[in-house]
């Protein structure tokens, strides 16, 4: 495993620590020190920062370089979030040997297609694979095989793995990140920031070795495989199920009909802020909107005598303009709400087949409880051992499934057999399953 103290490749070492040196005032020779970190700042890209192709032409002109390069392609996606309305990718950044980098504006150029057919062969490298996926979807991009440094890197065991992080820790370069919550929907995106989305790019293939190589020695090189395998095939299970649920500060709605308003304002906030493409936070904040729900204002007055607690001037400014510009929607979105028979209110939670919430187990199903905490207790152990995060190892929703509805037959099979119908992956059932049959047989049902 690459050490993150180890002096990187092609820097010069400037302390080899080969001599004690005499401390000073006390007669002996100091303990040689560790060698320092050497971190480069990585400032340019080595080929410089390239046009932005926005034009059918250009593109044809990246289709050709990108089909003709060679090896695995770094591939990147910049979004607006918290600016624009949704998730779309507004730059592409794309680079392959004997290709270099290219920088697509999607906006000017939507369908990139051709671009996913020069790489129809090609492994994609990327860092948080899943963030990126769908937006590149949509433009007609989608890999056949990829992988993923920063799932790599949790794979790993790093204890940090945004891409600054691990590029540090495997490269020895500095990443700087000043501009990863930018606008990317402004046109013309400024130089300074395509310099900065060309160096996200740059060295992610040299990244992939180091990451596979790590992998490799600690023997999970399968595990990531399988964990590769997998993500190449995700993408956004549709709408949620009642997103309003999801507003910030639900836990201040104690009523159905205070969950009515809730529904009732997200719903027409959503609406403005698709009319208008912006951030749905940027027509009303979560706060305000909440607040809003729980006074039930009905006249223009009341509904400007704004409660909210908002912090930071931008918010309360964004709040008071919010509330404003669209006074009359909201008292109607309100109106509506009130106006709602008691049948039709929605229920203050929504109804799944998921298991209830962990700290409920005790009371609902004592046995179902110290058999998760049994387990728990497992995976921490084996989480440390293999170093590897406890959610890595299994997902918290897939867990608590498994052990609230545990399969009739307490062995080995049907428990790797229950694993594998939430999606569970080989590796990752190898690991769990002996630790879940354990505590289905040690901790036996209440007669």
């Amino acid at each position: 495993m690459t050490d993150s103290s180890t002096v990187p490749p092609n820097q010069p070492d400037f302390n080899d620590g080969s001599a004690a040196v005499s401390d000073a005032g006390t007669g002996h020779a100091a303990a040689p020190e560790e060698p320092a970190v050497v971190v480069a700042p990585l400032t340019a890209p080595s080929e410089g920062v390239p046009d932005v192709t926005a034009d059918a032409s250009a593109l044809a002109e990246a289709v050709a370089a990108l089909a003709g390069g060679t090896g695995p392609v770094a591939v990147d996606a910049e979004r607006a979030s918290g600016y624009r309305y949704g998730q779309r990718a507004y730059l592409v950044q794309l680079r392959r040997e004997g290709a270099g980098s290219w920088l697509i504006d999607p906006i000017a150029v939507p369908d990139l297609s051709p671009v996913n057919a020069a790489l129809a062969d090609a492994q994609w490298v990327l860092h948080a694979a899943t963030q990126d996926i769908p937006c590149l979807a949509e433009v007609g991009m989608r890999p056949s095989s990829l992988f993923d440094t920063e799932l790599g890197a949790r794979l790993a065991g790093l204890p940090k793995v945004g891409l600054a992080a691990v590029l540090e820790h495997y490269l020895g370069v500095s990443l700087a990140k000043e501009h990863s919550a930018v606008d990317w929907s402004t046109r013309p995106l400024p130089q300074p920031w395509l310099l900065y989305a060309a160096l996200d790019v740059e060295l992610l293939v040299e990244l992939r070795d180091a990451v596979a190589a790590d992998l490799a020695e600690q023997g999970k090189a399968e595990w990531a495989e399988q964990e590769f395998a997998f993500e190449a095939q995700f993408s956004t299970a549709g709408p949620r199920p009642d997103p309003w649920r999801r507003t910030s500060g639900m836990h201040k709605v104690r009523s159905r009909r205070i969950a009515a308003h809730v529904r009732s304002l997200w719903t027409t906030r959503d609406l403005i802020a698709q009319q208008r493409d912006v951030a749905p936070g940027r027509v009303l904040p979560d706060a305000t909107l909440i607040d809003l729900a729980v006074r039930q204002p009905r006249t223009s007055s009341a509904l400007l005598s704004d409660r909210s607690v908002e912090s930071g001037r931008s918010r309360q400014r964004r709040a008071s303009q919010g509330i404003t510009r669209y006074q009359r929607q909201w008292l109607e979105a309100i109106s509506a709400a009130h106006e709602l028979p008691e049948d039709d209110l929605p229920e203050l939670a929504r109804r799944n087949d998921s298991p209830p919430a962990a700290r409920m187990w005790a009371d609902k199903d004592p046995v179902a409880a110290a058999r998760l905490a049994q387990v728990r207790a497992g995976l921490a152990e084996l989480s440390e051992s293999v170093r590897v995060p406890i959610e890595n190892l299994m997902t918290p929703e897939t867990l608590r499934r498994v052990l609230w509805t545990p399969p009739e037959a307490f062995d080995a099979p049907s428990v790797d057999a229950a694993f594998a119908g939430h999606d569970a992956r080989p590796w990752q059932r190898d690991l769990v399953t002996p630790l879940v049959v354990n505590a289905l047989r040690e901790i036996p049902d209440a007669d």
